[in-house]
């Protein structure tokens, strides 16, 4: 019973073979076509080919726009033909098979003129256009702005009818309207210009400006001219927000590097110089993770997170049993003694990885920006620190709230020696502060290994703006911390393009000695006993 089944099913797999097969020669034979040196028969091949709506369409137009297709001289064979070295690799455009090497003698490109180059980017164009994904649909509108023609208008039209993407739709709007621009009739213009007044497309302000400067119509001169008026006031406006944005993700690291320094400083009253160190130690494990990992990229920043806090966790509570449990109480000798060891950490760094920068992947998911408009895009490795600080505080807050660790930090904190009468072993509670802060810190490391390259001076450039960030928001204050790192963040990224970078630095250091003459306590000054004796 079941052959008769087989036999139908083996029929119908043979033919469907065949004609896969007939359809591949048919194809090449076409293609072979295009080695005739008459133009206008090239023309008729390359509609040929775009009839024949092949899989391989696109791929042999973009190659015979690129000046990719040659034909092998002996049998007239149009193939793809890559150069490497002197000699050039021939592959078959049909199934992608590598036919040899052959030299340039024995090979003759395809050339093209500039008729049927227009028909080939309008052919591309349609079939970009046609395709099922509307986010290629949309790239393939905007690409057209640029180089747009009455071909092109003539295939959009009709698509734009049954077009069911919001998006493609405005975008093949846009681009009829660019081309209306340069229409004879004034009417049209006009009302071109009135349809892009509310787009942020580059192209759009540049045939705009050539209106304002050049048309022979006052009113459409004058259009232009207020169109573009508000299109920068737009650009402005957007502007602004990605400039805020930027200082809220410079906050968010900010943040993520102060806020382990925060408890130690808050709780020890230690000024803990080796705290970049330990933010740099962060980051080379997350290069030594990628190391392991290889092949998990996208995992490898999962398995770095924690494993970096165990590592700047452990050095911190190494640093703090071995150094600063000794000096406790004398600020002076400790400041010196952990400037010593961030000397040593750096060394030591240099000494495993040497003084090169080393260069952290960042994985695919934290890759590329979403995209709001043409004039603001928001990079997902910021848009994802600034959501990763957020979670860190939130976790760090619930541990000072809610555990035996945290309530003997506030303790200890707020009065060392009614905490100690109470029976809270003060020592273990500057040993697992000062590892948590430093625990942090390693995290950040992970945090800034996604924004810049890994390197043994990494922490020294965020050391001082973490101290800036604790001070302004007041000691010890994990809100004020948090408050402090956006408000320096956003402040120093408005200034930035006013002042430079540098300059940037040296005003808001300025005026953070200027607030502590006036709020010594920073924004939100800690409450206890020994705040008060401080």
């Amino acid at each position: 019973m079941f052959k008769y089944f087989l036999y139908p099913l083996l029929l119908v797999i043979g033919l469907s073979t065949s004609l896969q097969s007939f359809a591949e020669l048919d194809f090449q034979v076409t293609l072979n076509q295009l080695s005739d040196k008459n133009f206008a028969k090239k023309i008729k091949t390359v509609e040929a080919i775009i009839l024949s709506k092949n899989p391989k369409t696109k791929f042999v137009l973009e190659s015979l726009s690129k000046g990719k297709v040659y034909y092998i001289k002996s049998n007239k064979k149009v193939v793809l033909a890559l150069k490497n070295d002197k000699k050039y690799v021939a592959t078959d455009l049909v199934s992608d098979e590598i036919l040899g090497i052959f030299t340039k003698r024995e090979l003759k490109k395809i050339g093209i003129n500039n008729k049927i180059r227009k028909k080939i980017k309008t052919s591309l164009a349609s079939i970009d256009l046609t395709d099922s994904n509307s986010l290629t649909r949309l790239k393939a509108v905007k690409a057209i702005y640029k180089d747009i023609n009455k071909d092109i208008i003539n295939t959009i039209k009709p698509l734009m009818v049954s077009e069911d993407d919001a998006d493609v739709k405005e975008a093949m709007s846009v681009a009829i309207s660019i081309f209306n621009l340069n229409s004879r009739d004034v009417e049209e213009r006009i009302n071109a210009i009135q349809n892009l007044k509310q787009s942020l497309e580059p192209i759009v302000k540049v045939r705009l400006i050539r209106l304002k400067d050049n048309d022979n119509d006052a009113q459409v001169r004058l259009d232009a001219e207020r169109a573009l008026q508000d299109i920068n006031s737009k650009i402005s406006q957007f502007k602004t927000l990605e400039t805020l944005f930027f200082g809220i993700s410079f906050g968010s690291v900010l943040i993520l590097a102060a806020i382990g320094l925060a408890i130690t400083f808050g709780v020890m009253g230690v000024i803990n110089m080796a705290h970049g160190e330990l933010i740099m130690l962060g980051a080379y494990t997350t290069y030594v993770i990628q190391l392991l990992m290889p092949n998990y990229i996208g995992l490898s920043i999962f398995v770095a997170i924690p494993a970096a806090f165990i590592v700047s966790g452990l050095v911190g509570v190494l640093i703090e049993r071995g150094i600063i449990r000794h000096l406790h109480g004398r600020p002076l000798e400790t400041l010196l003694a952990t400037f010593g060891v961030s000397l040593v950490l750096q060394q030591v760094v240099r000494t495993i990885f040497s003084p090169l920068n080393r260069s952290v992947e960042t994985p695919e998911w934290m890759s590329g920006a979403l995209e709001i408009n043409s004039i603001l895009s928001l990079t997902w490795n910021r848009l994802y620190i600034i959501i990763f600080c957020l979670i860190v505080f939130a976790a760090l807050v619930m541990v000072l709230k809610k555990t035996s660790l945290g309530l003997q930090v506030r303790a200890v904190s707020q009065d060392r020696s009614m905490a100690r009468a109470m029976g809270v072993r003060s020592n273990w509670v500057d040993a697992m502060t000062f590892g948590l802060g430093s625990g942090i810190a390693g995290i950040a490391g992970v945090a800034l290994s996604q924004l810049t390259n890994v390197g043994p001076n990494l922490g020294q450039a965020y050391i001082i703006d973490s101290f800036m960030v604790v001070v302004f928001g007041g000691v010890g204050n994990l809100w004020g911390t948090l408050i402090g790192g956006f408000g320096l963040g956003i402040i120093n990224k408005f200034m930035e393009p006013w002042v430079g970078a540098v300059l940037a630095k040296v005003l808001i250091l300025i005026f953070i000695i200027l607030f502590i003459q006036k709020r010594p306590s920073g924004l939100f000054p800690r409450k206890g006993r020994s705040a008060e004796t401080n």
